[in-house]
């Protein structure tokens, strides 16, 4: 670790020196960041289906074993080398997360580890002196369109390049091109390494801004290689269905983003009549999607925003292709105050027929702090990282809500906080329990089961159904101490009515109670910037 800082350290210094030579202003800004959580509840378990007893965070969108109190700390460092108005370049550090007491993340006793710095963007932005063409090109934020939620379908890092072009002051384009994997597939007996593994995606966003109305239609579309996620486990289950288990293309370094692909794009459980590598098709998979977007302000105070977006994969294979929609609408009343709102969402979920594909909207990742607005526990809304969110999932696909908040309430100078109470159910065939849990192995076909996902709180995602409903609450609060420091507490609160008909008893444990627990968080960040 230490020897990793004085690297970049180093290079700051190099870059400081020659800035007078080579007529480059430097610019340096990050933060640093300090989260203490305390968790519980976050699998929604007392104990496991095999009886076990469950402790502490169970952090359901990575089924990760935390305890229920940890202590991090995490340091972004930007540094920008600006040239001129039309040419810069910009390399963007993270350290961490370290987790205290963690040998391996260099947060035990003696500290110096030496696996936690990472490049997470490096790009170089240019325009076309006298045009009103703008790019970007490297390592880079990727965030599609969306006004009442951030987007559901596509926001991370990504290597590629944006290309932005200005009509006139209402109009303007941003043509993408984005490489999410490629050189990644260690081959097999019949192909060598790296043969058709490559994902690439191409997506365009047209702005337009009118007096009262901004509105943004989008698309997005792209293919796979049959070898991008490969080796897939489809080994048998001692139950009789079959696991469905694709490679995670970042298992060594952003372990979530990569467990999203599987997430995303197929189905949680299938059948098919096929064995091993066959399940799937040796052909490239194709996808797109297509959204629109707006925001009416004409009658300000009070603003309206709505999105809809339609998207579908197809794998080759029926069993495993995908599609669906998502809309949802906002109103909003800004007062001196704060901001009273209130939404309403619906994804469309997945029919009774396993062999069908699912009907859930696909998504390719969506796992960026505060990449899902909806709340700041049960979704990723919050713009801190700390371990306490995202325990419903990383994406709401196949669940409706309707939910109220309000937002920029201040009645104390440099204290705020946000509130909001969310009301959800699933919009998922309560057949889909049996399959997903196992108690169903085959289909009314004698096909055989494939488990994506294996319980209702599976890794990356909660499945509910049509008989399943939730609650949820969060209290954010903001208090500014410094100029450049700020204290956040965040509170949250979820509870889930799951149909114990629906998702079956647990083994080894007495009575007909899922053992479903709630889950509630306190957490504390600090968070420094300069």
């Amino acid at each position: 670790m230490k020897g990793l800082v004085s690297l970049i350290a180093g290079v700051f210094c190099f870059f400081a020196l020659t800035v007078q030579s080579q007529a480059v202003d430097f610019k340096v800004k990050g933060a640093w960041h300090f989260a203490f959580d305390y968790v519980n509840g976050g699998n929604f378990m007392n104990k496991n289906r095999a009886g076990q007893t469950v402790n502490g965070q169970q952090w359901s969108s990575m089924h990760q074993p935390r305890d229920s109190f940890e202590a991090y700390n995490r340091m972004h460092w930007q540094l920008d080398a600006v040239a001129s108005e039309n040419l810069s370049g910009t390399v963007f550090f993270e350290i961490g997360e370290q987790r205290w007491g963690m040998a391996n993340q260099g947060g035990a006793l003696g500290a110096d580890g030496t696996s936690s710095v990472k490049v997470k963007q490096a790009y170089l932005d240019w325009r076309i002196p006298n045009a009103p063409l703008k790019l970007r090109m490297g390592l880079q934020g990727m965030k599609l369109p969306g006004f009442a939620l951030d987007s559901p379908v596509f926001q991370d890092d990504v290597a590629g390049i944006a290309a932005s072009w200005k009509f006139s002051p209402a109009v303007a384009a941003t043509a993408i091109w984005m490489r999410p994997a490629n050189d990644n597939w260690g081959g097999d007996s019949s192909h060598a390494s790296n043969y058709m593994d490559n994902f690439d995606l191409g997506a365009l966003v047209v702005p337009v801004t009118l007096d009262g109305l901004k509105i943004t239609p989008w698309g997005m579309a792209g293919s796979m290689g049959p070898n991008t996620i490969k080796p897939i486990g489809t080994a048998k289950r001692p139950d009789g269905s079959y696991n469905f288990s694709p490679t995670n293309l970042t298992a060594n370094t952003q372990r979530i983003d990569g467990m999203q692909l599987a997430n995303g794009l197929f189905p949680a459980t299938f059948t098919s009549g096929r064995r091993g590598s066959s399940v799937l098709s040796q052909e490239y998979s194709s996808m797109y999607w297509g959204g629109l977007t707006w925001e009416w302000t004409s009658l300000e105070p009070f603003s309206l925003k709505g999105d809809f977006i339609y998207g579908a994969v197809d794998h080759g294979r029926e069993y495993l292709n995908r599609s669906g929609w998502f809309s949802m609408l906002l109103a909003e009343y800004a007062f001196d105050w704060g901001v009273p709102g209130i939404y309403g969402w619906y994804f469309s979920g997945d029919d009774n027929n396993p062999h069908n594909g699912s009907e859930r909207l696909p998504y390719i990742a969506t796992t960026n702090n505060a990449s899902n607005s909806l709340s700041s526990f049960g979704y990723r809304g919050s713009v801190l990282y700390a371990g306490g969110k995202g325990v419903l999932g990383t994406n709401p696909s196949g669940t409706w809500g309707v939910g109220t908040r309000l937002k920029d309430i201040s009645f104390v100078d440099d204290l705020s906080h946000i509130i909001r109470l969310n009301y959800f159910g699933g919009t998922n065939d309560t057949k889909m329990a049996s399959y997903i849990t196992g108690r169903q192995t085959t289909d009314n076909s004698g096909r055989a089961v494939y488990r994506n996902m294996t319980d209702f709180n599976a890794p990356l995602g909660t499945y509910v159904t049509t008989s399943d409903t939730g609650l949820e609450l969060n209290l954010d609060s903001t208090y500014k101490a410094a100029e450049n420091l700020n204290f956040v507490l965040e509170l949250g609160y979820i509870h889930l009515w799951l149909d114990k008909d629906v998702w079956g008893s647990y083994q080894k444990i007495s009575g007909d109670s899922l053992n479903c627990k709630d889950a509630w968080k306190a957490t504390l960040n600090i968070t420094y910037s300069f």
